[in-house]
């Protein structure tokens, strides 16, 4: 597993960084050697931000973020998450009988003292809803537009400069994102 870690206005201690690498490296257990991990630690006042995103050679992108005062906490917030986003992959893979490259889970024992009860509802997956449409080459500003128009969250359209499908969406603090193929 490659462990990539970068700091967002800040600057990242051996020991933040020998942290991270010890609690996200626990994680090699279910993933391929070479699984990219990148982590971003940033720091606004006193709220300290973990941001992890695991890119398997094969299958989903797994992510997870937590926002703490202290920011070794919020490590193992996000830690703890991962752990459990894996694991429900893992119940998922193995009700459909289905393989993975970049996820092991050979030999995986569930830990006992974790409750997974919860999550059993969130393993049926009922798409209820299939849409097609067509989409006209414009840019990401008319994009924009036509998402305010159709009062949604987010809006797929072939982007007129790259003649690629892109996806723009509303972000919490009131900005927009863009989403588009590597």
């Amino acid at each position: 597993m490659n462990i990539i870690i970068s700091g967002k206005q800040m600057e990242l201690t051996d020991g933040i960084k020998g942290a991270i690498e010890e609690k996200i490296g626990r994680l090699d257990y279910y993933l391929h050697p070479e699984t990219e991990v990148k982590v971003t630690v940033s720091a606004k006042k006193a709220r300290q931000k973990v941001e992890v995103t695991i890119i398997p050679i094969s299958g989903p992108i797994v992510r997870a973020e937590d926002i703490e005062e202290n920011l070794y906490a919020a490590i193992d917030v996000v830690y703890d998450k991962l752990n459990k986003q894996l694991r429900r992959y893992k119940n998922r893979l193995q009700d459909r009988h289905q393989d993975s490259e970049s996820i092991r889970f050979q030999g995986v024992e569930l830990n006992e003292d974790i409750d997974f009860d919860d999550d059993e509802d969130d393993l049926n997956i009922v798409i209820e809803r299939h849409k097609k449409f067509d989409m006209k080459p414009m840019s990401a500003e008319e994009a924009v537009l036509q998402m305010e128009l159709i009062e949604h969250d987010f809006y797929m359209f072939r982007n007129i400069d790259t003649d690629e499908v892109s996806i723009v969406y509303k972000r919490r603090n009131g900005g927009y994102g863009i989403i588009e193929h590597e």
